[in-house]
């Protein structure tokens, strides 16, 4: 089961360089083996309303969200204290650290394009190499 990061979501709905890779790696997948964690919903919907991307976010949190099956999951209060564990222990942003908290907590593979991640014990997977 996979935590897909904000980053590879943006990938695809700005259909930038990586796009054929991210589009294959949603192909081939079961949607119910795809996670998004709230923080990384948030960050998506600040991202494209800066951008004036308002139906394409609809269209994500319609089409993606709502019909296919991704799981959306979230960290707790207690967590929390864990994500900040995680930024300082292996030097990552809050929002790493909360993606990198998540897929430990829930057992998941890391799938982003941020080379951040490779700095921990978890690591990470690209689109590709699934």
């Amino acid at each position: 089961m996979y935590l897909v990061d904000t980053s590879v979501w943006l990938e695809g709905l700005l259909e930038q360089e990586k796009t054929p890779e991210v589009r294959k790696f949603f192909n081939q997948l079961d949607p119910q083996l795809i996670h998004i964690t709230d923080f990384a919903l948030y960050s998506m919907g600040i991202a494209l309303s800066r951008l004036k991307k308002y139906e394409l976010y609809e269209d994500f949190l319609s089409d993606t969200m709502l019909d296919s099956g991704v799981k959306k999951i979230s960290l707790n209060i207690l967590d929390l204290k864990r994500v900040l564990f995680n930024e300082q222990q292996f030097k990552l942003s809050f929002d790493d650290a909360y993606q990198y908290t998540a897929a430990e907590k829930f057992n998941l593979t890391l799938v982003s394009f941020d080379a951040h991640f490779d700095r921990t014990p978890r690591g990470r997977k690209t689109p590709g190499q699934i």
